[in-house]
């Protein structure tokens, strides 16, 4: 049963008709195809370049620093759906607000191409944005959503093993970051929209190609799993209520503050997962997207 007043009033009107999963192995071919259209044709603002096995789309503001500070974004989709072209929109506005230089990277996607390949291909756009002659390397910013925000969360712990590009900041929008939320039977689903725990199982399942919950899941494929934290960069970390990864979000943020990392948290009462994506012009998607810029602001300003 849904119970429609849980709901935040600006999302209440739409929520009640969204399916509560996204994708499922049977379901994933047509949701890549209808995704896929997305991205067919690249804007004229938009540039397409290589770095390593997969390509970036870069997002320059009318007037920018040089060298300008930068934001490498990575778009969700549960690790098996989506591409870099469905965030032109936020990629921009990005750009735009901030006065940065933003790559979004288009990784490989599972099960096809499962964990570590889809977090090398986005270290890769991070040492490539990094090498570009026109951006601070020294004030680059990492964040994505869902998955993406997962794979932020994992890059930042990456980069730091390898010390060879430091990010100053990591943005993680409802992230996707602990395999073992697929265990939990205590869950009420029946407020959760878009990705539900069986969509998480496919999702985990597709990306780490182990069942959620195994022991032998890295703590670079879920970040959650990963021992010492100490060392990141700081984080600000934003989840909806009603979100399946709430619990696990700030979890982690806990976690992070333990271990010594600045981490700022937003919880949107009444949202769902994706919500300021699905329904972008609302006043708490606004909202939502306002406080991400505040913090890169305050991030990329020294």
């Amino acid at each position: 049963m849904v119970h429609a007043n849980a709901f935040h009033p600006d999302l209440r009107g739409t929520a009640r008709w969204l399916p509560r999963s996204a994708v499922s192995k049977r379901s994933l071919p047509v949701v890549r195809a209808l995704t896929g259209l997305t991205g067919r044709r690249t804007p004229s603002d938009v540039r397409v370049e290589r770095a390593g096995d997969i390509t970036v789309r870069v997002y320059r503001p009318p007037t920018a620093a040089d060298p300008s500070a930068a934001l490498l974004w990575i778009h969700g989709g549960g690790y098996v759906i989506g591409s870099a072209a469905q965030d032109d929109w936020l990629c921009r506005h990005f750009a735009r607000e901030l006065g940065i230089v933003v790559a979004s990277a288009d990784y490989r996607l599972a099960p096809e191409h499962p964990f570590p390949a889809p977090l090398h291909d986005c270290h890769d756009a991070l040492s490539w944005l990094a090498r570009q002659p026109d951006i601070d390397a020294d004030r680059i910013a990492i964040g994505g959503a869902s998955a993406g925000g997962g794979l932020a969360a994992a890059l930042a712990l990456l980069a730091h093993e390898r010390g060879e590009v430091h990010p100053v900041f990591q943005l993680l929008a409802y992230p996707m970051l602990d395999d073992r939320t697929v265990l939990r039977t205590d869950l009420d689903e029946s407020n959760f929209r878009l990705w539900n725990n069986r969509s998480n199982a496919f999702g985990w399942q597709a990306y780490t190609a182990l069942p959620p919950g195994d022991p032998a899941v890295s703590g670079l494929a879920a970040p959650a799993r990963y021992e010492d934290l100490s060392g990141l960069p700081p984080a600000w970390i934003g989840v909806g209520s009603l979100d399946l990864f709430h619990d696990e979000d700030l979890a982690y943020a806990k976690r992070l503050a333990d271990n010594g990392v600045a981490c700022d948290t937003l919880v949107i009462d009444g949202a769902f997962h994706g919500f300021d994506e699905v329904l972008a012009k609302t006043g708490v998607a606004r909202s939502f997207r306002s406080a991400q810029v505040a913090a890169l602001t305050a991030a990329l300003a020294s």
